[in-house]
């Protein structure tokens, strides 16, 4: 029997997914970035632009968060199946 999704399809949660991978990649560089001049000896960046590190993990529950959706939107389907 096929299945009826074609590959190409997007699921329930894949956007979440995707805008969590940006905004932890944001945060991932904003890190970087904002913690390379305390190694360098240069002028740290004030205390502010530390706030954009906390979209790492703002991410990370915004990609956690489509993942369960898209385990709830699996087993409600595999549940109309049976």
């Amino acid at each position: 029997m096929r299945d009826k999704t074609q590959t190409n399809s997007a699921g329930p949660g894949d956007g979440l997914i995707r805008a969590g991978a940006v905004l932890f990649f944001i945060g991932a560089v904003a890190t970087l970035v904002t913690v390379a001049p305390l190694f360098l000896g240069a002028k740290p960046f004030p205390a502010y632009m530390y706030g954009l590190c906390m979209l790492m993990g703002v991410g990370f529950l915004v990609a956690g968060a489509g993942v369960l959706r898209s385990v709830a939107a699996g087993r409600r389907q595999a549940r109309g199946a049976r």
